[in-house]
């Protein structure tokens, strides 16, 4: 794979702050052409350094006012591959991550309220072949969410 260099790692910086920038603002920040970002932005995305933009909804404008982390264990973590596409068919689910430490694995899910996450809980997720149990913290606010660092740290 490719090394980004100094001028890389300063338009991410500046387009992971704001994708709707338009390159010519970025050109002007980092003192090339508008033709020189669209290729380097280009070039990252074929390396898939970028690996993704578009807008961010917000979950709450939509009904979604609960926001859960839920600790699923499974009968054995081999499961995990059949466990998955059951969770894809939740779109309520937005991440879904295999894990080490007490559970096999992690989701984020948003409900509209608690009656409704009980719903999900009793009715869809405990009811997924191999799910032996599962533990649910509610995110009383988001505090922040940012991006990983741009700036070299090695």
């Amino acid at each position: 794979m490719e090394k980004i260099d100094k001028l890389d790692r300063k338009i991410l910086e500046i387009i992971s702050q704001n994708a709707r920038i338009p390159f010519k603002d970025v050109a002007e920040v980092c003192g090339v052409s508008r033709a020189a970002i669209h290729q380097r932005v280009q070039k990252m995305i074929e390396m898939k350094v970028i690996i993704g933009s578009g807008y961010h909804i917000n979950p709450k404008v939509l009904g979604y006012n609960t926001c859960t982390y839920i600790g699923v264990k499974l009968e054995r973590g081999s499961m995990y591959k059949n466990v998955v596409p059951e969770f894809e068919k939740i779109p309520e689910v937005v991440e879904c991550h295999f894990t080490t430490g007490p559970y096999t694995m992690l989701i984020k899910l948003f409900a509209r309220d608690n009656e409704h996450l009980m719903e999900l809980l009793n009715g869809r997720i405990q009811e997924i072949s191999g799910v032996i149990s599962t533990e649910t913290l509610i995110s009383l606010r988001q505090s922040f969410k940012r991006e990983i660092p741009v700036v070299k740290t090695v």
